[in-house]
């Protein structure tokens, strides 16, 4: 147990040192704007959220670990929503009955969007599940993780209050 988490207090820290060196990096990838459907039933553009840090989150209910990683992402949306930070969650299934039925369960407070003909997940290369893709105030696309291993929240939290701060 004591190795898992001196792992994961190195992973967090090479992961924020990544975040500094793209900040100091000239050439910086701009995230990709999109519209889909909310939960709610409301369209939701990601460029309209421009001025605030967001984490996207590419998940399906079939994937085990994007079940275990969401309530995660809730108490990260919640502690950090007062200061200009989002999670989007975005289901990449055909059948979103299964997603809204999961997140109702759930409760989850962050908006969740339908990508059911997979045009987002393929503009963002999605080649794993879950994926999270960190996006600073000013759009630009800073970090991309793929997967989820127990631990891995604390990393965003660690990235999450860097973009933050800039």
């Amino acid at each position: 147990m004591r190795m898992f988490k001196i792992v994961t207090q190195l992973m967090a820290a090479l992961m924020v040192l990544m975040v500094s060196a793209a900040n100091a990096s000239e050439e910086k990838t701009m995230a990709q704007d999109f519209t889909l459907k909310s939960l709610s039933g409301e369209n939701l553009r990601l460029q309209e959220m421009r001025g605030d840090v967001i984490l996207v989150n590419f998940w399906a209910t079939w994937c085990g670990p994007c079940r275990k990683e969401m309530p995660y992402l809730d108490e990260l949306h919640q502690e950090f929503a007062d200061l200009g930070f989002s999670v989007l969650g975005v289901n990449v299934e055909q059948d979103s009955n299964l997603a809204t039925d999961f997140i109702n369960e759930l409760e989850v407070s962050f908006p969740v969007l339908f990508d059911n003909k997979q045009q987002v997940s393929e503009l963002y290369k999605v080649d794993a599940m879950p994926m999270t893709v960190m996006i600073d105030r000013n759009g630009y696309q800073r970090v991309l993780h793929r997967g989820y291993v127990d631990g891995d929240e604390e990393i965003y939290r660690k990235i999450i209050k860097e973009l933050i701060r800039e």
